[in-house]
C-alpha cells in the first residue's frame, strides 16, 4: 500500500526527508516525475536529501505505475511524490491503493494566473480542473502542509 501521495513542487526537501519520513515512518519515497526520471543531476540532488536507511526510486510517471503495482511494493512504507496535482490524478486514476492523497506544497512557481487555496497551495486554472476530477476519483483528498497541520478536505476548496 501507499501510505501517502503527496503533490509538492519541490519533491525531496527538508520537510519531507525529516517531518514527513518520520511521521509516515517510511522504508521508501517514489519520486514519479518524468523530468526528474531523465536528469542525472537532479537524481542525485534529490538523493542526497534523504536520511539513511530511506530507499529513493526516482521514475517516469508510467514506470512508477508499473513499480507501485508491483507486489513486492505492498510490502514497503511508501510516498510517492509529484510535482502537479495533473500527475496525482494521472496516478490516482490507474493505483488502488493509496492510503492518503496529500496536496501539500504547489503552485508557487507556477507563473500565470493563480487561485490561492491556501498559502501553500495555488492553483491555475487547469490544475483546478485537475482537483476536481481528483477529488471525484479520491474523494479524501486533503490539503495539509504538516502532518501537525490539519487535514482539510480539497472538496472544500472547489
Amino acid at each position: 500500500m501507499i501510505d501517502a501521495l503527496r503533490v509538492d513542487e519541490r519533491l525531496i526537501h527538508g520537510q519531507i526527508a525529516m517531518v514527513w519520513s518520520r511521521a509516515l515512518n517510511l522504508d521508501g519515497i517514489v519520486v514519479a516525475n518524468d523530468e526528474a526520471a531523465e536528469n542525472e543531476l537532479q537524481q542525485k540532488a534529490l538523493k542526497m536529501a534523504v536520511p539513511n536507511g530511506i530507499k529513493v526510486i526516482i521514475k517516469s510517471l508510467d514506470d512508477a505505475v508499473t513499480l507501485l503495482k508491483d507486489k513486492r511494493a505492498s510490502d514497503m512504507k511508501l510516498l510517492v511524490l509529484v510535482r502537479t496535482i495533473g500527475d496525482a490524478l494521472f496516478l490516482a486514476k490507474q493505483l488502488d491503493n493509496i492510503g492518503y492523497l496529500n496536496i501539500g506544497n504547489v503552485g508557487k512557481s507556477v507563473q500565470g494566473d493563480k487561485q490561492t487555496l491556501t498559502k501553500f497551495v495555488m492553483l491555475t486554472t487547469d490544475e483546478l480542473t485537475n482537483l476536481k476530477e481528483l477529488v471525484t476519483v479520491y474523494p479524501e483528498t486533503a490539503l495539509q502542509n504538516l502532518p501537525s497541520d490539519v487535514k482539510e478536505l480539497a472538496s472544500k476548496y472547489i
